[in-house]
């Protein structure tokens, strides 16, 4: 059952970013168990169970980061990262669909939503979602602004997409997209609520989520997804 993470779990990710090698990570593996590996995964297995309960028409799934770098992809960086996450997505959408998202660092926590495993032609789609029907769209941007929790992230084109106003033209002008809150790794960070706060902020993020859950399903029909593409070339 999670606890909540404490100072320790902040000052192993701090120690680990300045001594990011294997003797020392042996060294101190009962410690990153106790106060990270294994609080994280009972934060995302609970996470998961509380979203469940709240929308049992979905078939909630769940991915734990592992604390190990892609050995093909260190660049000198050590083989450890110095933050975890985990993602949470209705099987219906599939893993390279859009996600509720949580991230632990030495410093700070983010959650959110986010659609990042996408192809150019499944962002046009979401485009072309959001010309059909601007007032829905506009609802949904301006729902999650007026929280004013979250700051709308993704690499954006170098030139306009569109002609829409704020706060649609920041999801609209991405190739990637999402919404995220940042903390410090303090206050409710440390709290047993953790998984309740995260399934909050998850539930309020739902109308977008569907959104984009739906225009994923249509591309993945017209086989524009990334998914979609590997496989037909597979």
């Amino acid at each position: 059952m999670f606890q909540g993470f404490s100072k320790e779990t902040g000052e192993f990710l701090w120690e680990l970013s300045f001594h990011n090698e294997r003797p020392w990570f042996l060294e101190h593996k009962e410690q990153f168990e106790r106060c990270l590996n294994q609080p994280f995964k009972d934060l995302a297995r609970e996470t998961g169970q509380l979203l469940q309960q709240r929308f049992p028409e979905m078939d909630v799934e769940g991915h734990v980061s592992r604390i190990y770098r892609d050995a093909r992809r260190l660049f000198g960086r050590g083989p450890y990262k110095d933050h975890l996450w985990f993602t949470l997505w209705d099987s219906s959408a599939g893993r390279d669909g859009p996600a509720f998202w949580f991230e632990i660092g030495a410093a700070t926590c983010s959650w959110g939503l986010g659609y990042f495993d996408v192809t150019p032609a499944e962002m046009e789609r979401f485009r072309r979602s959001i010309d059909a029907n601007p007032a829905r769209f506009a609802r949904l941007a301006e729902e999650i602004d007026g929280m004013g929790r979250y700051r709308v992230f993704g690499a954006a084109y170098a030139r306009p997409k569109g002609s829409y106003d704020e706060p649609v033209r920041s999801w609209y002008e991405r190739k990637y997209v999402g919404a995220e809150h940042v903390c410090d790794l303090e206050g409710d960070m440390f709290s047993p609520a953790l998984p309740h706060i995260l399934a909050d902020a998850f539930t309020e993020l739902m109308p977008m989520y569907r959104f984009l859950r739906e225009v994923h399903l249509s591309a993945r029909k017209d086989g524009l997804t990334r998914a979609e593409k590997e496989r037909s070339h597979g």
